[in-house]
Formats: structure tokens, C-alpha cells, sequence
């Protein structure tokens, strides 16, 4: 006698029609996990499973601040499982050793870290997506070490420092700060990856370097110093980019937004505000938003309220 189908593999088969057929396109968000375990009436964990079954066939895939979306471009029905689950979005397959070069492998490199984290890049890994042996890639850099580096510095190059202006040695480090919050937010990777003790010295970092030195050139302040504010602004958006890849890791496991997750604590968030002080009560009763990018414009502004304090005002530039 054959055993009965499992509950949540008749769910993926549904929305796996419902896709295939274009009733949902790509892009479009499918049923989340708690939506499921209402209308369905099973246990979130179901829920979960059937978001972890539609990534695995490669049906969706996972935004940060979005959920759980159509994936751009649906597999084929064909391919593997586990390799349609592995291959990175957007990472170009190009099929013959004499087209490498390093550019061309820095940029598959990247696509795989953005797709899947650090932990799945190897080169092996990138030799694969290109369709080459692992051995040939050798040829154009040394190991992942130097792949590494060469990966960081094209992503710190995708956007050109701001140039000094006008405005201030405030504004100009909040320009540069969030020039690097962009670059930690669109490589998840990035932040874990680059080091403040042990820089990577390669030539868009230096230039980032150098952007915050022309921003406090003038105000009368030793190298030093003006270092030490260029490790702190830096060290702030690292610190605080070190949570995005473990939150995209969490929404592609669970199938649940950050908001999504916070409505199933309700509960566990009830008894902890009874057991505490009143104070604690009436800030968890609040609608408190985790938003890393409004905790990042929150810090940054009292960071550089801190070094107003510590810094001359430049009163603006002529």
C-alpha cells in the first residue's frame, strides 16, 4: 500500500501550477507562511516546508524586505533539483575556456556570493558556473584569496566616491557612509568579508579611504585622526551589515519576512512585557520597526552628532 502524500507536498504542487500556468508571474509574491497556516490550517512549520520545497525547484526565491517572490526565471522541470537550488541568479554560464578572464571570473564569483553567501564560493564553484575546469582559472588569479579581493574591489567600484563639496565635512561623510551601506545592502557578503585590522588595500578601497580624508582636509586635524574617523564611519555600516546575510539566510529557511516572524512572537513578546517593568511594557507595545536600514540613517546621525563634538565646524565651504 503506498503511503499518503504529505500535507505540504500538495501545496507546492498547487502553487507550482499556479505558476506554470502564469496565474503568478515572475516577481509576483506567493502565499506566505503564515498565510498558508491560516487558510490551510496547518502548523507553520508545514508552511515553512512548502517555501523550502518551492526554492529547491526553483520556483522562488527569497527578497530581502519583499518575502518570498516567483523567481525571475523558473527552471525547467529537467534540471536537478539540487542543482536549480544551488545555481546562482543571474550568473552568466559561458561555455568555453578560451572566453575566461579575470573580469569574467570576478563577476561569477560575486553573482555566486550574492546568491548563496561566501560559504558556498570556491573555486571549484565558479569553474562549474563557467563551464570550465577548476585548474584553468589559475591562470588568471592565484587561488580565493586574490579571487576575494578582486571581488571587493569591483564591488567598491560599482559607484564613484562623492567628490568634496560645499556642504560641509558633515555631509560628505554621510555621502561616503552611505555610498558603503549601498555596497554592504546589494553584496550581503561584503561586510563579513572585508576586514578593519587586516584592510584589503585594493585600489576602490583606498579611494574610499581617501574620500573621507578630502572631507576633513582643513579642519586643522592630524593624519591619525582623520584615520581613526574614516575606521569609525567605516566600522559602524560594517558592523551593522553584518546582520543583513544572516536575515536574507533566516527569510530563505523560513519562508518569513522580518515583519512576518514578528507577528508569530506576538505571544512569547505578550509574556515578556507582563514579567517586566512598566517601562518594558509600553515599548513592547509599540509597533517597533527592526529595519536595518532605518537603524542604519538612526546610528549614522549620532555618530556624526559624536563628531561634531570632536571636529571644528568647517560653517560650510566657499
Amino acid at each position: 500500500m503506498s503511503r499518503p502524500e504529505a500535507p505540504y507536498l500538495r501545496i507546492v504542487e498547487e502553487i507550482r501550477r499556479r505558476i506554470v500556468a502564469g496565474e503568478l508571474r515572475p516577481g509576483d509574491q506567493v502565499p506566505s507562511a503564515r498565510r498558508i497556516s491560516q487558510e490551510r490550517g496547518v502548523a507553520i512549520a508545514t508552511a515553512t516546508k512548502v517555501h523550502a520545497a518551492l526554492r529547491q525547484q526553483g520556483l522562488t526565491e527569497a527578497r530581502s524586505g519583499v518575502g518570498t517572490v516567483v523567481a525571475s526565471a523558473p527552471e525547467p522541470a529537467g534540471v536537478p533539483a539540487t542543482e536549480r537550488a544551488r545555481r546562482p541568479r543571474g550568473a552568466a554560464r559561458p561555455g568555453g575556456e578560451g572566453e575566461l578572464s579575470r573580469e569574467r571570473i570576478v563577476a561569477v564569483a560575486i553573482a555566486v556570493a550574492d546568491a548563496d553567501g561566501m560559504a558556498e564560493l570556491s573555486m571549484r564553484r565558479v569553474a562549474t558556473e563557467l563551464g570550465v575546469a577548476t585548474m584553468s582559472l589559475y591562470r588568471y588569479v592565484a587561488g580565493k584569496d586574490e579571487l576575494l579581493l578582486h571581488m571587493i574591489d569591483a564591488v567598491l567600484g560599482e559607484e564613484k566616491v562623492p567628490p568634496r563639496s560645499t556642504e560641509g565635512w558633515r555631509a560628505d561623510l554621510a555621502r561616503i557612509a552611505r555610498l558603503e551601506w549601498r555596497f554592504f545592502r546589494r553584496h550581503p557578503w561584503l561586510a563579513p568579508a572585508m576586514s578593519i585590522t587586516r584592510p584589503q588595500l585594493t585600489p576602490n578601497a583606498v579611494a574610499i579611504t581617501d574620500g573621507v580624508l578630502h572631507a576633513l582636509d582643513g579642519l586643522g586635524l592630524d593624519s591619525e585622526t582623520q584615520l581613526y574617523v574614516h575606521l569609525t564611519l567605516f566600522s559602524f555600516g560594517r558592523g551593522l551589515a553584518t546582520a543583513i546575510e544572516p536575515e536574507i539566510e533566516a527569510q530563505r529557511e523560513t519562508g518569513l519576512t522580518n515583519d512576518e516572524w514578528m507577528e508569530f512572537q506576538e505571544s512569547r513578546l505578550a509574556e515578556l512585557a507582563a514579567a517586566g517593568s512598566p517601562l518594558l511594557r509600553m515599548a513592547l507595545r509599540n509597533d517597533f520597526d527592526f529595519d536595518l536600514d532605518r537603524l542604519f540613517e538612526f546610528g549614522l546621525d549620532r555618530l556624526l552628532d559624536g563628531l561634531a563634538v570632536h571636529l571644528p565646524d568647517d560653517g560650510g565651504r566657499p
